[in-house]
């Protein structure tokens, strides 16, 4: 068990969520209880499963977390495209974040596989 804040990439997972609250303020406010809220719920979900499985007793069970965090940054992924294709983000904003969040998801599949080598070792 390890405190999560200081995981680097829970750190980067915290202000990609901070990001997306920030952009999905300018959203329609037609969308306040569809996209803008699957959009911050699934992201949300980043961080917050990376905090839960820190404070697992298990390997296994970090490495859980930790994948279904990947999940739920791949519905994000796809949120932000789809925010993009209804123009609710401008191409820039879109850009940066997609960016950020290939980079988020390259350091989760990396710690995931990290992690789940020192369980079989």
């Amino acid at each position: 068990m390890q405190d999560f804040r200081s995981l680097k990439i829970w750190k980067r997972a915290h202000v990609l969520t901070l990001m997306i609250y920030k952009v999905s303020l300018s959203f329609s406010k037609e969308e306040t209880y569809s996209l803008t809220s699957q959009l911050r719920r699934s992201i949300i979900s980043v961080p917050a499963n990376i905090a839960e499985g820190a404070g697992r007793n298990t390997k296994p069970d970090f490495a859980q977390f930790l994948n279904i965090a990947l999940g739920s940054l791949n519905e994000s992924i796809y949120y932000i495209l789809l925010a993009k294709e209804l123009d609710y983000l401008k191409d820039e904003d879109y850009l940066m974040l997609e960016r950020e969040m290939n980079e988020l998801k390259a350091m989760l599949i990396a710690f995931i596989s990290a992690v789940s080598k020192s369980v079989v070792s």
